[in-house]
């Protein structure tokens, strides 16, 4: 079996796991967010990007940022309480979730990193990676963050 069909099954699995509601949909590949924002037919700021962002420590966290806005990285080291944090090369990432880069989710992570997601998201139904290409997730981001125990703060800011 492949890493993207692994990565599928245990999307599923861990949002099945977690009592979390998912709609999954096949979709064309996207050149770009804004791409697969016209494909799904929602904005872009309905697509929420799952960041994964490294430590200083070698450790790793997920940070959920809506499709138009970027991660605040001031906003972010003060809410985690460190002074440095960055994006690993893609290799990294895949490593430290058994994601490739654009199929990214916190759901079905490889390891359990801790979720930061930004205040932005909560309220709405949103779409996200669903663990491999050519899939997109929708579910409603307050039952997520929940699911997730994730840290609901501001964390980003316009692009």
């Amino acid at each position: 079996m492949t890493q993207t069909a692994n990565g599928a099954e245990r999307f599923l699995e861990d949002a099945a796991a977690r009592g979390l509601e998912v709609d999954v949909v096949e979709r064309p590949a996207a050149r770009s967010l804004e791409e697969a924002a016209v494909i799904l037919g929602i904005n872009p700021g309905d697509i929420v990007k799952s960041l994964v962002v490294k430590h200083r420590d070698g450790s790793f966290l997920f940070a959920l940022i809506p499709g138009d806005r970027q991660i605040s990285w001031p906003k972010l080291r003060a809410l985690v309480g460190v002074n440095k944090l960055s994006l690993p090369h893609a290799d990294v990432a895949l490593a430290a979730t058994g994601y490739e880069r654009g199929t990214i989710t916190p759901l079905g992570s490889t390891t359990a990193w801790p979720v930061y997601a930004d205040a932005t998201i909560t309220g709405r139904r949103i779409s996200m990676g669903a663990g491999a290409h050519g899939r997109s997730a929708f579910v409603d981001a307050d039952a997520l963050t929940a699911a997730l125990n994730a840290t609901v703060a501001d964390i980003s800011e316009p692009n």
